[in-house]
């Protein structure tokens, strides 16, 4: 990844980091890949399953045999990363202290946009798609110095997982004492950035384990560049530094800097003092931090199946076909009798009952089709893909409130899995917002959506977040997006409802409030707003009408006449009361709707 504006000054022998301590990152580099290397076997062996070519690893015959490949594990893996990107996750800013409100609201604003334009839901379609494999995805929180024309800005990648390397032991990545990313670069784009190494550059033995390509990938004109990072105390508290380096050559170094840049030497490369790696595992194991997939708990199920589906494919193609055995003195000639398109087979001398018999076939027992089926319904439960967490229903439910009952009882899983999602975007925003404080040094302008949806322009640096020279700190609330169609639906709902009940009839307001106040739901401070407004200006309403009905009152005494009651039914008509709603809800609301706002929100995290 690109880091600088400009290329890092020459790096000489007298610097902190050199040649002896590169050789030295490397080895533990090494050390590093030699206990990752039962995990990366498992990753690459899963994506071949993944792609439905787990043959390859089954195969124990010959390569012409029926080789059947079922997509059941495909299709949980799909399913669950459906369930994940109809909760795509947002983010809300709120102040750990009552004079940080302002930057709060202000960092609120922008943190959305700066993922969008990171395009972060491909990321995080990627991750949950390397997850869901091979049981761990990994984001990449960066700072990319190339970005705007040079100004700068946050980067948010999905990392693989072959290619970075940790302290073998560890749980929590921040605790490994170094970490090392680790890319292939043609070795002319490297000459290009870094005119010190042409001439160096040779082709070596990848550090890095590869997927089974379907394309053949030439790796001979490449060269491995290593991103290192590591963790010192410094200053009485540990600082990240961060070397850049191929073969023995530095390219890049924190510690190499002069004092004055970045502040190296206090600071370290990123202030938050983190790796720049959030780790998502799915099913977490003791020892390491990255997980177990579905495809590592679900593939025994699945080759049994396969292997059952092959014997009986077989056992089809043998009894399909008719055979015959034909006598060695027959007279009938084999080729003429096989070849369907003869009308006339001729025979030779007589031809007797026994010269052609059919070979008998026996027919497959049910006991197998049965146990089959029994191997099917274990993956789907191993799995928690059942099927009516994909829309189908068991036979006889038919009730849609038993179905919703059944989908929602069958989501516990994609909710749990949502919700370490959620810790994990959690995660990746704090990063973020580290690197905003830490580079937003100069203002940029923004464009982001204000109260009631209008939009607006605003000036943003780092320097807005800072108070009496100290950085806040924020706490981070995640919440779904909720781009489904039947959320849209339900909310949709939940509009008519409110309405129907009354809670925008003014005079009813202090009522729908209270009631708000023990709900939740999206854009509720939205409504609570409408209804306050609402009741704010039905109270003008009330005091203007008072005023003009007690000037007709003195004019009528002044003029002896009798106007007022003239003046009041002009304003009924003028400034109409609002009708009357009842406070009961509309019963139109039946148990099919009610069912179908539960499926709604039977994935969302709770």
């Amino acid at each position: 990844m690109k880091l600088f504006q400009k290329d890092p000054p020459p790096v000489d022998s007298v610097l902190p980091i050199g040649e002896k301590q590169v050789n030295e990152a490397y080895n533990i580099l090494l050390s590093y890949k030699k206990g990752k290397q039962n995990l990366e076997r498992r990753v690459i062996e899963n994506e071949q399953w993944y792609k439905l070519r787990h043959w390859d690893q089954m195969r124990k015959q010959s390569p012409t045999e029926v080789e059947p490949a079922s997509a059941w594990l495909f299709n949980c893996i799909e399913n669950k990363h459906a369930d994940a990107m109809d909760n795509i996750p947002t983010v809300s800013v709120l102040p750990r202290e009552a004079g940080d409100e302002k930057a709060a609201k202000l960092l609120g604003s922008v943190l959305p946009v700066v993922l969008e334009q990171n395009d972060f839901e491909s990321a995080y379609a990627a991750v949950w798609q390397d997850m869901l494999k091979g049981g761990t995805g990994i984001y990449g929180v960066f700072w990319d110095g190339q970005k705007c024309d040079g100004l700068g800005d946050v980067s948010i990648v999905p990392m693989d997982i072959l290619s970075v390397f940790w302290e073998p032991g560890v749980t929590d990545i921040q605790k490994s004492r170094h970490f090392f990313s680790v890319e292939l670069v043609d070795n002319d784009l490297l000459e290009q950035r870094y005119p010190a190494l042409s001439g160096k550059l040779k082709s070596s033995q990848s550090e890095v384990a590869h997927y089974l390509y379907d394309d053949s990938v030439d790796t001979s004109c490449k060269s491995t560049v290593v991103d290192w990072y590591y963790k010192k105390w410094q200053g009485g508290r540990q600082v990240l530094h961060y070397c850049k380096f191929v073969g023995e050559t530095v390219l890049f170094a924190t510690e190499n800097l002069p004092a004055d840049r970045f502040d190296a030497s206090v600071n370290g490369w990123y202030h938050h003092g983190q790796y720049p790696f959030v780790f998502f595992p799915l099913f977490t194991v003791k020892g390491t931090p990255a997980g177990l997939g579905y495809i590592d708990i679900g593939k025994n199920p699945q080759e049994y199946v396969d292997r059952g589906n092959q014997a009986i494919l077989k056992n089809l193609l043998f009894n399909a076909k008719p055979r015959f055995f034909v006598r060695g003195d027959s007279s009938v000639d084999p080729a003429d009798y096989a070849d369907t398109a003869n009308e006339i087979i001729r025979v030779d001398g007589n031809l007797g009952t026994d010269s052609i018999m059919p070979v008998p076939t026996t027919g497959l027992s049910g006991i197998y089709l049965q146990v089959l089926n029994q191997k099917i319904d274990e993956l789907k439960e191993t799995t928690g893909n059942r099927d009516i967490a994909t829309g189908g229903t068991s036979s006889g439910v038919t009730a849609a409130s038993a179905i919703a009952a059944m989908q929602e009882a069958g989501s516990k899983l994609s909710r749990n899995h949502i919700r370490g999602g959620y810790r994990a975007f959690r995660k990746v925003c704090l990063q973020v917002i580290g690197l905003i404080q830490q580079f937003y040094d100069l203002p940029r302008s923004f464009r982001v959506l204000g109260e009631q949806g209008v939009q607006q322009y605003l000036q943003f640096c780092a320097h807005d977040l800072k108070r009496e020279g100290r950085s806040p700190l924020f706490d981070l609330q995640v919440t779904a997006v909720k781009q489904s169609p039947y959320s849209r639906m339900s909310q949709n709902e939940l509009a008519l409802q409110f309405y129907s009940a009354g809670f925008f009839n003014p005079q009813f307001a202090d009522q729908a409030l209270a009631c708000l106040s023990m709900m939740d739901f999206d854009r509720k401070e939205f409504v609570e707003r409408t209804i306050g407004q609402n009741r704010n200006h039905f109270a003008k309403m009330d005091r203007l009408e008072q005023q003009v009905l007690a000037l007709w009152e003195q004019l009528d005494q002044l003029q002896s006449t009798d106007r007022k009651a003239q003046a009041a039914a002009v304003l009924s008509e003028t400034l109409p009361m609002p009708p009357k709603v009842k406070g009961k809800t509309d019963s139109s609301n039946n148990l099919v709707t009610k069912a179908r706002q539960r499926v709604a929100d039977a994935t969302a995290p709770r």
